[in-house]
């Protein structure tokens, strides 16, 4: 295990060449970023995902019910033994074959089993209470650590001056808003990479989780070799639209389709401008050829840059959703659906029984007709959060 914790800790990997751990030990005159101050955050992400709990209890759940958002989630399907035991222990999604010899077996059409199966897989979905509450959540958390970061960063030098970041390095004083910063974002991220699992689960899982994982191993990086300070500067970066999309999708929520339509238009545009200008010409362009005009590239410099190219890459990848969903916006006349909606929807023409459907597929499906399980939300809440 000696060897293990030697090899991984290896100072020619994490540090710049001349520079060794004792150089960066604690001591009386200043203190610097220790690996082991990161254990702390999970406990303190426990700790968040409990207070989130009760903050959707006790503080979003009453005023979802102010806004008359509903606890009633998607329509049931209408019961049926044979096509619940098909679904539970079988397929949730039939393929043509066995639609048809359900539409034999059941004397339905093959389109009502379709829409029972589909109603089927909304009903497992979380209703729109409890969407609007975990964006509640979001958006507080983001609101008040994009404000802390705005506030702590107005006064560093670096914020006006990148190079900042790489004079003395990386002898550089740890203060206690960096580390409150840093352990904050991280024991956050941490819960939402776990409660991922538990959370609205949507088309880009795999995604977010791959963005979750990008954001802690960046936050742990910059953190142990010391890049503190260019840390806080991406973290605040990534906050600004964050606040706004969360706030974009609980007016959708409550129907306020105007306001949704203006937040999101104002998100978009946030997110854009600061993913695709501010972060690669004042983040990547610092890390980057900055620092290697400063400091110099070693081993760790190149991975965390990698991680920073990473997060680029998705940014690419966001934004054309963006705009792909404002384009739709804009010919439908409003914001309707995200790209990654929960919800599956139908088309008007499921919607409405065919004419040649048989008699007792009409019986059976009185009332299921309307899939009224389809208030998506928008395509910027592909990041957290993203986060």
């Amino acid at each position: 295990m000696a060897g293990i914790l030697a090899w991984f800790w290896n100072e020619r990997f994490w540090l710049p060449h001349n520079v060794t751990w004792a150089d960066l030990k604690n001591t009386d005159e200043a203190t610097f970023p220790q690996a082991e101050d990161l254990y702390l955050a999970c406990p303190l992400a426990f700790c968040i995902f409990m207070i989130r709990l009760v903050f959707e209890r006790f503080i979003a759940r009453p005023c979802a019910m102010g806004l008359k958002i509903q606890a009633s989630g998607p329509q049931k399907a209408q019961p049926n033994a044979i096509l619940e035991k098909v679904f539970t222990a079988i397929t949730k999604h039939p393929d043509e074959k066995r639609l048809e010899g359900l539409s034999k077996q059941l004397d339905w059409d093959v389109r009502t089993i379709q829409r029972w199966f589909r109603q089927r897989r909304n009903q497992e979905k979380p209703s729109t209470l409890a969407r609007f509450c975990e964006s509640m959540w979001r958006f507080t958390f983001y609101l008040y650590i994009f404000t802390y970061g705005v506030r702590f960063l107005k006064k560093t030098p670096w914020l006006w001056n990148t190079k900042e970041c790489w004079y003395n390095y990386p002898y550089q004083p740890l203060t206690v808003d960096i580390h409150y910063y840093y352990i904050l974002e991280l024991s956050f991220y941490l819960s939402l990479l776990f409660s991922q699992f538990t959370d609205i689960r949507r088309k880009d899982f795999l995604l977010m989780f791959l963005h979750h994982v990008a954001t802690i191993s960046l936050i742990t990086f910059s953190y142990v070799n010391n890049m503190a300070r260019v840390g806080t500067l991406v973290m605040c970066l990534h906050d600004a639209a964050d606040v706004l999309i969360e706030a974009a999708k609980m007016a959708n929520y409550a129907k306020c389709q105007i306001l949704c339509n203006l937040l999101f238009a104002m998100f978009a545009i946030l997110f854009i401008s600061s993913r695709l200008g501010f972060y690669p010409i004042w983040i990547l362009n610092t890390t980057l050829f900055e620092s290697w005009e400063i400091v110099g590239p070693y081993p760790s410099w190149w991975v965390f840059n990698l991680l920073l190219i990473l997060l680029q890459l998705l940014h690419s990848f966001w934004s054309y959703l963006i705009v792909k969903t404002a384009c739709r916006a804009i010919s439908r006349g409003k914001v309707s659906k995200d790209d990654r909606s929960d919800i599956e929807s139908s088309s008007d023409e499921d919607d409405n029984p065919p004419p040649n459907q048989k008699h007792h597929s009409s019986s059976t499906t009185n009332g299921t007709n309307k899939n009224h399980g389809t208030n998506g939300y928008l395509t910027g809440a592909l990041y957290p959060e993203e986060h």
